[in-house]
């Protein structure tokens, strides 16, 4: 058997982003997903969750798909019992911004603070570069969000992820977002100033943070609820085509 080396989260992440082709302005095109396993007797509840959380803008896109078992989706069989969900992971704009000719860095992920709706700052984060599981997938196991606060309140912890640009793409970014704000993908929590903190995390000389919400929200949520969910995050690529409004279901 070979000894190959580890591959930390960040690669993972410029790997998929390299490999993304979704174009918000079409509407088409490929998206990294999240691949979560929810128990067949709880998908009512999962689903009506996941319809809040969209109404409440606490997730990425409203688009999922639903995988029964015995079914694949890349090298992952759904076991029998349960279903799987394939929600789209926000490191998507990752690669929407290296496409429109923006490389980012990935930093990492953790839990933001929101008070009255307004995200404040970080309060817990892991790096990308340190670490071989999904940050994201890690802090739902920590029982440390209230995403259904959030969503029910307007204050809470929400899971949310950070990347840095340069600040000669500044012009870039902001066009990207445009794109954005019309399309099936959504979710910047905040854009920060060149050479200043985003939500409390230091970006690197010139360079401006952009921080995302995470694209497993909704599974912290249902979570909360006292529901099993298995979450494996930046799980794989799949034609967004293939993909569903949780609204219709």
């Amino acid at each position: 058997m070979m000894n190959l080396p580890l591959k930390f989260v960040n690669t993972r992440i410029e790997e998929y982003a390299m490999q993304v082709s979704f174009d918000p302005r079409e509407g088409t095109g490929s998206v990294v997903y999240n691949l979560s396993l929810i128990m067949n007797k709880d998908m009512e509840y999962a689903i009506s969750v996941m319809k809040d959380a969209f109404k409440a803008g606490v997730c990425v896109s409203g688009l999922i798909r639903l995988m029964d078992p015995g079914e694949k989706v890349g090298d992952y069989k759904v076991p029998s019992g349960h279903t799987a969900i394939i929600t789209v992971c926000s490191s998507t704009l990752d690669g929407i911004l290296l496409k429109r000719g923006v490389p980012a860095n990935p930093i990492g992920g953790g839990v933001v603070g929101i008070e009255h709706r307004i995200p404040r700052r970080f309060t817990h984060m892991i790096l990308y570069e340190h670490t071989t599981i999904d940050p994201l997938q890690a802090l739902i196991a920590q029982d440390i969000t209230s995403v259904n606060e959030v969503m029910r309140r307007g204050s809470g912890n929400i899971l949310a992820n950070i990347r840095q640009c340069h600040m000669e793409a500044e012009s870039l970014v902001g066009e990207v977002i445009d794109d954005l704000s019309g399309s099936s993908f959504s979710g910047i929590l905040d854009v920060g100033l060149p050479n200043t903190p985003a939500l409390g995390v230091t970006v690197d000389p010139q360079y401006m943070g952009i921080v995302a919400l995470g694209g497993t929200n909704p599974m912290a949520a249902i979570k909360e609820g006292g529901v099993y969910v298995m979450t494996q995050a930046i799980k794989g690529l799949m034609d967004i085509s293939t993909m569903h409004e949780i609204l219709d279901y």
